[in-house]
């Protein structure tokens, strides 16, 4: 092979390798071109200008504790048992259909870290920091308030590699799975949250065996009248919605769920529903696990005295009474006249 314009020629067997080289070179170079651009510092401003101390709704539950969402290309983590355990362990700090505030944003290397109602973590002023010594120790100049707990949690937007410039409208596209911008109220934006079937009950006022606490209250409002009963070993509860000579629904509850939907109509015509019509994700109960006493706990027991296996936890056996009296009397002893 020869190059047009010169005397170098060029061995044929060279020209596959390179033309490979030379096409990833040109791909990537158009890859480059179509990347959306950096955000840029003007758009960071304005987004952190429009999205802090704005009021959202929830759609998400968010768990107390130091840990919270992370959203990335529509996904949340974490999710199904794994967030399950985490409300169960440690509460949650919102549910689906609260009211939050967006009390931070910070705009991170690939991602973009949103606090709700305060964050995780108490944060302090930076004057809360500063503490003058005398004699009598060190105190701060201004302390802080020792009883406040933090109740929020956070949200994480990661995106690939950087964050991409963008506006305020498709940011909220992007935040759709955690917060709802657009409700007008709690239930709309809790009713979002649930599948269709659900949805439609609730809006026509009805109750289906498996629905919760909370959806049986959007759905009829709070119970006038409540019962608790047992059956067997089986504690339940009895909402009772209605009065003769209207229809009454009798809404029976264990635990968190509806197992039993009876109908007492106008005209005597009794209806009862057992079968599961709705699916939750079952909520995960804290186990409770046995004390275990430190090596070093105080102890009632006199040194040497072996420990009672019998009494549960190894607990010691009661101190012993008083001696007895040598001289068998319950009194102390009378001197002689």
């Amino acid at each position: 092979m020869r190059i047009a314009g010169s005397g170098c020629r060029m061995n044929p067997r060279y020209v596959s390798f390179l033309l490979p080289v030379v096409l990833f070179c040109v791909i990537g170079a158009t890859a480059d071109d179509q990347k959306a651009p950096r955000l840029s510092k003007q758009t960071r401003l304005d987004l952190i200008r429009t999205f802090n101390a704005e009021l959202v709704y929830i759609r998400s539950p968010f768990p107390m504790g130091k840990r919270g969402l992370t959203l990335k290309d529509g996904n949340l983590s974490p999710s199904g048992e794994e967030m399950q355990n985490m409300l169960a362990m440690w509460g949650p700090a919102a549910k689906p259909g609260d009211q939050a505030r967006i009390s931070e944003v910070q705009v991170k290397n690939d991602r973009i870290h949103f606090e709700i109602n305060g964050g995780p973590v108490k944060k302090q002023k930076w004057y809360q920091h500063i503490q003058v010594g005398g004699a009598g120790g060190m105190t701060s100049v201004a302390p802080g308030d020792s009883n406040a707990n933090p109740r929020g949690s956070y949200v994480d937007l990661v995106f690939d590699g950087y964050v991409p410039e963008l506006n305020p409208q498709e940011l909220k596209a992007l935040l759709r799975p955690v917060f709802d911008f657009n409700a007008k109220s709690s239930i709309e934006a809790y009713l979002e949250t649930l599948p269709p079937k659900t949805r439609d009950a609730i809006k026509a006022h009805h109750v289906l065996v498996g629905m919760n606490r909370e959806m049986v209250i959007a759905s009829k409002g709070r119970p006038p009248k409540k019962i608790r009963e047992k059956d067997g070993e089986v504690e339940y509860e009895e909402w009772i919605y209605g009065e003769p000579p209207e229809d009454v629904d009798f809404v029976r509850i264990v635990g968190d769920e509806v197992i039993r939907l009876e109908s007492m109509k106008v005209d005597g015509e009794k209806v009862i529903h057992t079968e599961r019509e709705v699916d939750l994700p079952p909520t995960v109960a804290k186990t409770s696990e046995p004390e275990v006493r430190p090596p070093n706990a105080p102890t009632l027991r006199r040194p040497g005295e072996d420990v009672d296996t019998a009494s549960p936890a190894g607990q010691a056996s009661p101190m012993p009474g008083p001696p007895p009296d040598p001289l068998g009397q319950d009194g102390p002893p009378t001197q002689p006249n």
